[in-house]
């Protein structure tokens, strides 16, 4: 997975308010533990102050001093650090206290409009229906499967809620059953720094079997002799895919080694096809890409690529009958799909067209079937759902009339099904699963999220606006309010962004944000240079020398809605998670007069010193995407936004910073020493918040309903910002 792309508002509490001293603190107010380390008063709500000690960030363009960087323990065991983080989650819990009763209620109200009993589509794959379905009070989804029909009797696969018993975290990562049906293979992570492990399950007897392989990337494949298990290996200490092995069935010998890959740059991956004929390797940097593969069937599993890496290349493949099919970017920025045969793909003089390269129109993703291919599809700043059929004939765009939406392709098995199944969703309409019959033409409504509570979405409107970037690029923004907001300037503004990796923020429902909704905010989402929303060109246009446009295109966004008068200027928040937090941690030095508050959530904000370390997970992965420091002209580029390093004596808006002590994926020193370097510089009053959640990693706390105490958190600190505690 891709460092910093991750959802906010999913970051916990961490429970420490049972701890006595902790509890002590928030009642009497800080103590000076560990007087070293930092200091605080001793009366009233006040936070940390953490000690300066000077250290030399060596890199070739020059010795950068960091007071911080002690706040680095890559054990997370120093006594001195944890009691740094938890006397700030210490004044947290005192700074908050008056909204208690009101983070109360928006964590009621965030559980209560979930379905207690709330299960999955099922989707039939030889002979089973399999589902996810979660027991009301319960955390963790159980997962089942029935043989035939609906109708026929359960068969509890995994209680997720029987394994997380006696674990601060759990988290299932991928379960696949062998094609035979009678073993399960499952990934579970009982830390949150996702190092799974893999586990096998006898589905006739119930038994788990001893197989026991650790340090495991989530996903994993069957080999078609349903004893053979193909796993992805991760590195322990930079956690990078490095390795490929297999596992053949109770074997207590190491796993032969299958592939290994010596360039750090790519991540790593298996899969299958929807034939499963073959299995995939898939190596994937910011601007390259190779995939290998193998017949599922050979013992050896001897893998051959598809097509040997090139530069600037990028392609993703599956196979239908004798030919590959290929979405590729092979002359084609926004990419094209093209068919290969499987005996001459390493000869590209061989491939054919089958979706023709656009200037206007980015495909990113698509799925085969002996009679379509349905290709996921972005033009106008929108996610779309084309479905056609392999002859002339049918070629049909899946629409709507909603101004801003998103129709998602779901995965599903079956080569042979002339049906394709997706998702629509736009802000203000939940989730509503469709299967689209290509035969008869007619979808068929398989599911709609339920929103308990009272929700009509009759009561909100979506709107899709471009704004003007200072440079003349036009900024798409999805928008949704109640009806009966007042549009005169006087709305509090909540708007998101992300912006990196090419990854598109969908204007997709999201439940929580009914309860900002329904207390008058207009919320938007301001789709920012860094992503693909507009293409591949998008992306570039955000990425490297150009990433400073993803900030700027923010500001810029929050400045043209209230001029339009869509909010008040002195009631506009910004939110971003994980590169969304290097997002509002760059806002937040470039404009903090534009905001009244900022949520940073997992943020990446010491982007030079991590990048300069290839021993911290992932570093060397992502040189493409944010430039290598160790070049003088990436170094001063990158230094001249990194959020940490730009930190100045000025005033600053209302923030609260939430982390992860486990996340994998920024890790939690960042957010830490730039809290710390922000209480030592700004110059105004407003409240820095830091809340650490120390039993979680990237995506927070593990459990359905947990992961709510960080969004009531996050919107009952908005909330106080306007004067509201109650």
């Amino acid at each position: 997975m891709m460092r910093r792309l991750s959802s906010p508002l999913n970051y916990l509490r961490d429970g420490f308010m049972n701890k006595p001293s902790i509890a002590m603190w928030v009642v009497t107010g800080l103590s000076a533990v560990g007087a070293s380390a930092f200091a605080a008063p001793t009366a009233g709500p006040a936070p940390p102050v953490a000690e300066r000690r000077p250290f030399d960030v060596v890199s070739p363009n020059g010795n950068r001093r960091d007071d911080y960087y002690w706040l680095r323990d890559d054990t997370r065991k120093s006594k001195e650090v944890l009691s740094y983080l938890e006397a700030e989650n210490a004044y947290r819990d005192a700074y908050m206290a008056p909204s208690a009763q009101l983070t109360q209620k928006l964590f009621d109200e965030l559980v209560a409009r979930q379905k207690p009993d709330d299960a999955s589509v099922p989707a039939l794959d030889r002979g089973y229906f399999y589902y996810s379905r979660f027991v009301p009070g319960l955390d963790y989804a159980v997962y089942a499967r029935r043989k035939g029909a609906m109708r026929a009797p359960e068969e509890v696969l995994l209680d997720g809620n029987a394994m997380a018993q006696g674990h601060s975290f759990f988290q299932i990562g991928d379960t696949e059953v062998s094609p035979d049906g009678t073993l399960l293979g499952y990934t579970e992570d009982d830390v949150g720094r996702r190092q799974f492990t893999l586990h096998i399950k006898n589905l006739k007897t119930g038994e788990t079997l001893s197989d026991r392989v650790e340090n495991v990337q989530p996903e994993f494949v069957w080999a078609a002799d349903n004893r053979t298990l193909v796993y992805v290996e991760k590195d322990p200490v930079t956690l990078l895919s490095v390795r490929v092995r297999k596992h053949p069935l109770g074997a207590t010998q190491p796993d032969p080694l299958v592939y290994e890959e010596k360039d750090h740059s790519y991540y790593m991956g298996v899969r299958k096809s929807r034939s499963e004929k073959f299995v995939f390797i898939d190596l994937r940097s910011t601007q390259q890409t190779e995939v290998r593969y193998a017949d599922a069937a050979d013992p050896q599993l001897r893998f051959t690529p598809v097509l040997p890496r090139e530069a600037d290349l990028e392609y993703h493949v599956d196979h239908l009958g004798s030919n590959f099919i290929i979405r590729t970017n092979w002359r084609a920025p926004n990419f094209r799909i093209m068919s290969a045969p499987i005996a001459t793909s390493t000869d590209k003089g061989t491939w054919s067209d089958v979706i023709a390269p656009s200037d206007d129109t980015f495909i990113q993703d698509f799925e085969v079937s002996k009679d379509y291919l349905a290709i996921n599809e972005r033009s106008g700043g929108l996610l779309k759902m084309r479905v056609k059929t392999w002859r002339p004939g049918k070629d049909m765009l899946i629409a709507s009339d909603e101004p801003s939406y998103a129709a998602s392709l779901v995965h599903t098995p079956g080569l042979d099904s002339s049906t394709v199944r997706y998702v629509f969703s736009s802000l203000k309409t939940p989730r509503t699963t469709y299967d689209y019959d290509m035969r008869s033409d007619k979808k068929e409504l398989k599911k709609t999220e339920p929103v308990l509570g009272g929700f009509n979405a009759a009561n909100y409107r979506t709107e899709f606006l471009w704004v003007p970037a200072r440079d003349g690029k036009k900024i798409p923004v999805s928008l949704v309010m109640r009806k009966n907001t007042p549009l005169d300037g006087t709305a509090p503004l909540y708007q998101y962004g992300y912006g990196s990796y090419g990854a598109s923020t969908d204007p997709v429902f999201r439940s929580s944000w009914i309860s900002l909704l329904d207390r008058g905010f207009v919320m938007a989402i301001a789709h920012v240079r860094g992503g693909q929303e507009l293409g591949r060109a998008w992306f570039e246009d955000g990425r490297l020398l150009n990433k400073k446009h993803s900030f700027t295109d923010f500001i810029d966004v929050t400045e043209h809605l209230v001029a339009l008068k869509y909010a008040a200027k002195d009631k506009a928040f910004a939110s971003g998670g994980s590169a969304g937090g290097l997002l509002v941690g760059a806002v937040s030095n470039m404009a903090p007069q534009d905001y009244r508050g900022i949520i940073a959530a997992v943020p990446f904000v010491d982007v030079v010193t991590t990048m300069l370390d290839e021993s911290i997970p992932l570093t060397s992965n992502e040189f493409d995407q944010w430039g290598n420091p160790k070049e003088k002209k990436y170094y001063d580029y990158m230094l001249s936004y990194s959020p940490y390093d730009n930190v100045s004596a000025q005033h600053y808006p209302a923030m609260l910073v939430l982390t992860s002590l486990w996340d994998s994926q920024v890790q939690y020193y960042e957010p830490t020493k730039w809290v710390a370097r922000l209480r030592a510089t700004k110059t105004d009053h407003e409240p820095l918040v830091f809340s650490v959640n120390m039993a979680g990693g990237h995506g927070g706390k593990s459990g359905r309903f947990e992961r709510f105490h960080d969004t009531a958190l996050e919107y009952a600190f908005i909330l106080r910002q306007l004067g509201i505690t109650e």
